[in-house]
């Protein structure tokens, strides 16, 4: 029976992380308008209008280099741009749990195609400002909804722009949040080793709370989860390359309880052989 129990817990925990992967990323698209000053693919002038561009796993590869800090996404099936008074609402068939434990509170990010100007090209090293390209220089606006038809905005004056930093690594974790407490002026002189190091295994992006929710008179709104996400471009432009939820629990800790627990019960199994084997006749 202990036996039993143990696999079944491991089993269960391996099944809670793949339940929780197949569904962290947007996988509708509800509404999308590109406003005016979208992007336009340079040479055919084709806009960056596919909005399903930002669904799925954001990119980890472009057709030139890997997605790194110094290489953003730009081809049109990678990113989905919105010019001023453009919106994008994605859905989620998983619902964005409000979980005040997940990493610097964030619930969900939004990966976008800024990046970090390389000053010492190709060896990766920022300048004195950590200067980027692509970064969205307006005002944008983040709204969440239950999927009742009612939407919230994140207090403007605590979610970050679109858009912004921190420019997408493919090889970190997507769903990771970076500290929200760097500046761009932390990243200044910095090497691509030297910015992994800062985000920490993260994926960059730009990280939101649904804390931050608030009504039409600005009073807060508790919500505990939500299943839809809708960015409006007030000025300037957004490139928009995907959306992720923070991990609802923690892939990593359920990884670590499935392998404890498998290791408990091979250990067990081990041991009644051993006494089998070895009790006299």
């Amino acid at each position: 029976m202990f036996t039993t129990r143990l696999l079944g817990l491991a089993l269960a925990s391996f099944s809670i992380v793949n339940g929780s992967s197949a569904g962290q990323f947007a996988d509708s698209v509800q509404g999308y308008d590109p406003g005016t000053g979208f992007a336009k693919e340079f040479g055919s002038g084709l806009g960056y209008t596919n909005a399903t561009a930002a669904l799925g796993q954001p990119s980890r590869e472009t057709s030139f280099d890997p997605v790194q800090p110094f290489n953003s996404p730009f081809d049109r099936s990678e990113l989905v741009s919105l010019g001023t008074n453009g919106f994008l609402t994605v859905r989620f068939a998983a619902p964005i749990r409000n979980d005040p434990t997940h990493p610097f509170g964030a619930d969900f990010i939004i990966y976008g195609n800024t990046a970090f100007i390389d000053n010492d090209y190709p060896n990766g090293r920022t300048d004195a400002a950590a200067s980027t390209f692509g970064q969205n220089p307006g005002v944008t606006r983040v709204s969440v909804s239950r999927g009742d038809g009612l939407f919230y905005t994140l207090n403007p004056v605590l979610a970050p722009t679109v858009d912004g930093l921190f420019p997408t690594d493919g090889a970190g974790t997507f769903g990771e949040p970076v500290n929200p407490a760097f500046t761009q002026a932390d990243f200044a002189g910095k090497s691509l080793a030297e910015i992994r190091a800062l985000y920490h295994g993260s994926a960059g992006g730009t990280s939101y709370d649904l804390a931050w929710a608030i009504d039409d008179q600005g009073a807060p709104v508790l919500l505990e989860q939500v299943s839809l996400i809708r960015v409006d471009v007030l000025s300037g432009r957004a490139e928009i390359d995907g959306f992720a939820m923070v991990p609802e629990p923690s892939a990593g800790a359920l990884l670590g309880l499935g392998s404890v627990l498998f290791g408990l019960f091979v250990r067990r199994q081990t041991s009644a052989s051993s006494a089998r084997y070895s009790s006299p006749k």
